[in-house]
């Protein structure tokens, strides 16, 4: 599996962390290891947000072409 999803996880996990702490008006990097909790969750996150996409792109492929052979089926039987 590429990098970019995980770099981009751990973006979006160090920007989370920073901005609540930005709204809290705190120093950004006070606890440095929630900025490591948080750039570890978002990896994560994005890694199963793209696996998760692959899996419904392979059943909705499935469901279309069961639907395709079904209406085939129904309307274009060859009477013998």
């Amino acid at each position: 599996m590429p990098a970019t999803p995980t770099i981009i996880g751990a973006l979006l996990g160090l920007g989370t962390q920073m901005y609540s702490n930005a709204l809290r008006k705190l120093p950004y990097m006070r606890h440095p290891w929630e900025h490591v909790l948080g750039m570890g969750l978002g990896a994560v996150f994005v890694n199963q947000l793209v696996s998760w996409d692959e899996k419904l792109k392979k059943d909705l492929d499935k469901m279309l072409e069961r639907a395709k052979q079904a209406n085939e089926q129904r309307y274009f039987v060859v009477s013998s």
